[in-house]
């Protein structure tokens, strides 16, 4: 009889491999994940081609817009949690924004105009591997729209807010949402890069001279360049990206009929 050292570690190197093996599986993408996978990277070359290209990236100005505007709402919604008072949010042509607020915490609300979109564009990226689960995260942007519509105070931000709104509506009704997925997905690939070169416009080319990170340099009492902010909040937003494609792989393993299925029965 062997002893129970022995027995007890082999159990624990049957259930390693048991759990390596489950977690290997889970990760392992399907044939309709592979596709969802290829449209991510297709998605990113392309935003990435049309980001700074003449006349073509007038294409990606309204996505880039929301995109400030899921920014700016993570500063105000953070600020709602911290005690401040949102006097307004608002988005201007040259794609940037401004959240107004009084009081709150500055180190909670600085790094979560970065961090919460980048959070919100995993989420979305999660979301679109699963048909029903893009209907309910486009409900969760619907929210955040209308949260943004509430504190907009210029009509660029209240007509980018209403735009999309009805964007996801018409693709809600469109083919029980199979439209909404691919639009979920484009915008939360298209939040997580935007956060990411933002960071770089913002600290590595410096083409602001005051950003959320120099900001909360001073706040930090410089004990950390804005640049260090900077890339430690990149690092931050790429794991965030990573990980909601990792969750969607482990998440949804249903084949794309039973997805259909299963949304059919959720909305209208």
């Amino acid at each position: 009889m062997p002893p129970v050292e022995y027995t007890s570690y082999e159990n624990y190197l049957v259930a390693r491999q048991a759990v390596a093996e489950a977690t290997t599986n889970r990760l392992t993408p399907t044939e309709d994940q592979k596709i969802i996978l290829i449209i991510i990277g297709v998605y990113t070359a392309a935003i990435l081609i049309l980001w700074n290209m003449p006349i073509a990236k007038i294409v990606l100005s309204p996505f880039k817009l929301l995109t400030v505007g899921l920014h700016e709402f993570s500063h105000a919604f953070v600020g709602c949690l911290t005690c401040a008072k949102i006097e307004s949010i608002e988005i201007d042509p040259d794609e940037g924004g401004v959240t107004r607020m009084r009081g709150g915490i500055p180190m909670c609300t600085l790094p979560a105009g970065y961090l919460g979109s980048s959070l919100i564009g995993a989420i979305l990226v999660m979301c679109g591997f699963n048909i029903m689960a893009s209907k309910i995260a486009s409900i969760f942007l619907g929210v955040c729209l209308l949260f943004t519509l509430w504190w907009a105070k210029n009509w660029l931000t209240r007509g980018i807010g209403l735009l999309f709104i009805g964007v996801m509506v018409f693709l809600w009704w469109l083919a029980h949402g199979v439209g909404l997925r691919y639009f979920v997905l484009f915008v939360g690939v298209m939040s997580c890069l935007y956060c990411l070169w933002d960071i770089l416009d913002d600290l590595v080319f410096r083409k602001v001279h005051e950003s959320d990170a120099s900001k909360f340099a001073q706040v930090c009492g410089h004990c950390m360049s804005s640049r260090v902010w900077g890339v430690f909040w990149f690092i931050i937003s790429l794991v965030f990206f990573v990980v909601g494609i990792l969750i969607g792989l482990a998440a949804f393993k249903e084949d794309q009929q039973t997805q259909q299925q299963q949304a059919q029965g959720f909305g209208w």
